[in-house]
C-alpha cells in the first residue's frame, strides 16, 4: 500500500530538513543536465531555502504522513525575485501587482527517491491555486534544466533561456517559463 503524502505550509523549524532535501535533490536529479562543477557551484551560489517564502506563508512541503519525512518542497511568491534563496538575494523584493505582474513559482526540490510520482505536480497545483486566490492570472518561473520537462508537462511554456553567472565563474543554464491561469 502506498504511503500517504500530505502537503502543508513549511515552518521555520522545517528549514534544516529542507536544506538537506535541497542538496539531495540537486545532487540526485541534476546529473546528465549539469556538470559536477556546475552542481557544486549552484549549491553554494544559487540554491538555498528562501526564508522569505516561509515568512510569507507561500512555501509548501510534501511529507510522508506517518513517517513525517519531507520528500518535496516548493512555493510561490508575490515578490519580484525570480530565483535564488537566502544567500543569493540580489533582486527587488517589492510586491507584485496581480493586475499586471505574474506571480513567481519558486524553489522546487523533490527527493530523488520520490521523483516522478506526482509530488511536484501536487505542490505546484497548491501554489497555483494560492496565487490565483491572491488575484494572479499569470505565473513565471526560472527552471533548472532537470525541472523543465515537469513544468512543460504542467502547461508552462519556455520563453527565454538564460545563463546565470555564479560568483566562482561557473554558469548555470536556466529556463524562464510562463503559464496563464484562470482569473
Amino acid at each position: 500500500m502506498a504511503e500517504m503524502i500530505e502537503i502543508r505550509l513549511a515552518q521555520f523549524e522545517d528549514i534544516p530538513a529542507l536544506e538537506r532535501l535541497l542538496e539531495r535533490s540537486v545532487r540526485g536529479l541534476s546529473g546528465g543536465y549539469y556538470t559536477q562543477r556546475q552542481i557544486d557551484s549552484a549549491l553554494v551560489h544559487a540554491f538555498s531555502i528562501d526564508r522569505q517564502l516561509v515568512a510569507d506563508g507561500t512555501y509548501y512541503l510534501a511529507e510522508l504522513a506517518e513517517a513525517r519525512q519531507i520528500v518535496g518542497c516548493g512555493g510561490w511568491s508575490q515578490r519580484r525575485t525570480l530565483h535564488g534563496g537566502d544567500h543569493a538575494h540580489m533582486s527587488d523584493e517589492s510586491i507584485l501587482d496581480p493586475a499586471v505582474d505574474a506571480a513567481r513559482i519558486r524553489a522546487f526540490f523533490i527527493d530523488p527517491d520520490f521523483a516522478r510520482r506526482g509530488i511536484g505536480r501536487r505542490i505546484i497545483e497548491t501554489c497555483e491555486a494560492a496565487a490565483q486566490a491572491a488575484g494572479f492570472t499569470r505565473l513565471v518561473l526560472g527552471s533548472t534544466l532537470p525541472g523543465e520537462p515537469m513544468y512543460a508537462a504542467l502547461g508552462y511554456v519556455a520563453v527565454e533561456r538564460i545563463a546565470h553567472p555564479m560568483a566562482d565563474g561557473e554558469i548555470l543554464p536556466l529556463v524562464v517559463m510562463e503559464k496563464r491561469i484562470a482569473g
